[in-house]
């Protein structure tokens, strides 16, 4: 999930902010911003910055909190992706793409925060992939075989049924692969600093909020599967994330000071998309076994059943191992690659601001061009190792995991490396991804309705840096919107009209014109960049300040973003480490002081938040 609102009116941390400020040793008081009392004027100062570690048990609590914020982002992905690989009757199948997704997201995760951008932004699978791999799987020579959508019919075992499958996911993860080179190009050559240049508000809320409406057909079908339990799980999720997220559970906790006593757990801000999905699966399991839901296949609301996998968990490994190759050697597919690229040029830009935003929110300085090139670069090799182990996805920043740094008010990035543990360490359970797979299909499509929904108005929030009573911005969202509907509608229904007599042009054309995304993005960057306008007006004024002046760090660059293990200090006596784009230089280090801090406040200069997500 990929785009919202990070900060703004997320001022509840998990825990009673006091209690756990209080449970910390006196040692730790002095740190100037690891864990001082919050002033009430200054309530948005992180509790834990970049560089602190919080106690063990604080550490694992919110690591596995991070991990159940990103649960239905990352379980999504397989789950749709299914249906374009011809895996809708292959549970066993499903759940290995469950656990190969969970363990590449950790791997890249503890890749991203020790030697990407440094900073406690957790990694995931990424919707704005998820679009053109299945406007790919949806051309005529990828359309899965009558016989295969029918479960009386497939045999999962069948070397046929195999074929089927592993051919498309070999193809896409070839396309992703090559696709993903683009990405490590831009990011370690240092190119992502100029092309933010020219991509503005006007050119990511089209496409964002694209990504949300192209799936619109997917949701609809699994919400009308069975439309009460769909709407059961929306309206358990609204309950749990808008009306009840701040209302308090007690639960016991334990510390050296108060010892045993009461303490205020906000689980339904936390983990909300989760606790709608259980309590749904639970009334679909008691009506399962009460009979009160139709086992005739053909009946409405058999899906709805929890045994329609049958014995899918029984018959699952304990243990699996994902590894590059485990389909099958990857294929190219060049209208893939082109579509996928699409995608990653999206992804990119969000993760630009995802890294402002979670650097202000975790108490850091903000990202110099060296860290940011890193981090993009370091995501760019994220995504092929997603393609080599065989996701059907690659991988991103998770902007959701970005708005849970504002209410716990933790940003140590020790929280995050061990959530990417948890990750891997889940990515193992074969069991784990096995019991995913029995999700009721209403469940996942009343799910479906918020995420995408909030997608989408995730993207349409990003206007709010440009003037929208401006007629040229109206025109520019508006046309690019509409067209982005129009045209791939169109194409779909009428897929034989552009034909060159060259296949492969064919393909890419085709690709890119049914993807939504693209067609929406490349519009409103060609427009915002042609009709006249000035900055101010397009928003790029507030979309490119940082926040100097609002940080509340007293780190150096140097203490955030420099490179582990003393390599930084290994590479700086050489005198070619000037022209690298992503080390670290010395001449270009800053320490921000707490006089230059409140000199600056004084003046009454304060910089827009980036608001690229809206959490639940």
């Amino acid at each position: 999930m990929d785009s919202g609102n990070k900060s703004g009116g997320l001022d509840n941390p998990t825990f009673d902010m006091n209690e756990r400020v209080n449970d910390q040793p006196k040692g730790k008081e002095e740190n100037t911003c690891g864990s001082c009392i919050v002033a009430e004027e200054d309530r948005n100062k992180p509790t834990y910055c970049v560089t602190d570690v919080p106690p063990w048990y604080l550490c694992i609590f919110l690591a596995m909190q991070h991990y159940l914020t990103a649960f239905g982002g990352i379980i999504s992905i397989p789950l749709i992706l299914s249906e374009g690989l011809c895996l809708q009757h292959d549970s066993l199948s499903q759940g290995r793409l469950i656990n190969t997704i969970f363990f590449v997201s950790g791997l890249c995760t503890l890749l991203q925060v020790t030697f990407g951008i440094r900073l406690p932004i957790l990694q995931g699978g990424t919707f704005a992939l998820l679009t053109p791999a299945m406007a790919m799987l949806s051309m005529p020579e990828w359309e899965c075989p009558a016989w295969t959508q029918n479960a009386s019919l497939v045999d999962t075992s069948s070397p046929l049924f195999v074929e089927v499958w592993q051919t498309r996911m070999r193809t896409l993860q070839g396309s992703i692969m090559v696709a993903s080179l683009l990405q490590i190009l831009v990011g370690f050559s240092g190119l992502i600093g100029f092309l933010m240049r020219f991509t503005g508000p006007l050119t990511i809320a089209p496409t964002v909020s694209l990504i949300g409406l192209s799936l619109y057909d997917s949701a609809g079908d699994k919400v009308g599967s069975h439309w009460g339990i769909s709407a059961m799980t929306t309206v358990l999720i609204i309950l749990f994330s808008q009306y009840l997220r701040r209302i308090p559970i007690p639960v016991p906790t334990y510390s050296k000071s108060k010892k045993l006593h009461t303490s205020k757990f906000y689980i339904f801000q936390i983990m909300p998309i989760l606790l709608g999905i259980t309590v749904s699966w639970l009334v679909c399991y008691l009506l399962t076994i009460y009979d009160v839901l139709p086992s005739n296949p053909s009946q409405y609301g058999y899906l709805a059943r929890t045994d329609v996998k049958g014995n899918v968990v029984n018959d699952a490994s304990w243990f699996t191992f994902p590894y590059p190759g485990q389909w099958g050697m990857p294929t190219v597919s060049l209208a893939g690659v082109f579509g996928i690229m699409a995608g990653i040029i999206c992804s990119m830009a969000e993760s630009v601001g995802d890294y402002h935003a979670c650097a202000k929110l975790s108490g850091a300085p903000p990202p110099p061009k060296h860290a940011i090139s890193r981090g993009i670069g370091v995501e760019g090799l994220g995504c092929l190792l997603a393609g080599a182990f065989g996701t059907g996805n690659g991988t991103t920043s998770f902007s959701e995991n970005v708005a849970a740094l504002g209410i716990t008010k933790v940003g140590s990035r020790m929280v995050i490396l061990l959530s990417g543990i948890f990750m891997l360490l889940m990515g193992m359970l074969g069991k784990i991804g096995a019991i995913f797979t029995t999700i009721p299909t209403p469940v996942l499509g009343g799910m479906f309705m918020i995420m995408f929904g909030v997608i989408t108005a995730a993207g349409i929030s990003n206007l709010q840096f440009t003037d929208m009573n401006s007629s040229r911005n109206i025109f520019i969202f508006g046309f690019s919107m509409f067209s982005a509907l129009v045209v791939p509608n169109w194409i779909m229904k009428n897929p034989d009209f552009f034909k060159t007599g060259v296949e492969e042009l064919d393909q890419v054309v085709h690709i890119l014109l049914t993807t939504h995304m693209f067609v929406g993005g490349f519009l409103g960057f060609f427009l915002d960049n042609t009709i006249p306008g000035t900055k101010r007006e397009r928003g790029l004024l507030a979309w490119n300040q940082v926040h100097d002046e609002d940080s509340s760090s007293t780190l150096g660059t140097e203490d955030v973003y420099d490179l582990p293990f003393g390599i930084t200090s290994c590479l700086s006596s050489q005198s070619w480490v000037r022209y690298i784009p992503f080390c670290p230089q010395n001449g270009h280090r800053t320490h921000s002081r707490p006089e230059d801090k409140s000199m600056s406040q004084s003046q009454g200069s304060h910089s827009p938040e980036v608001i690229d997500e809206i959490p639940l």
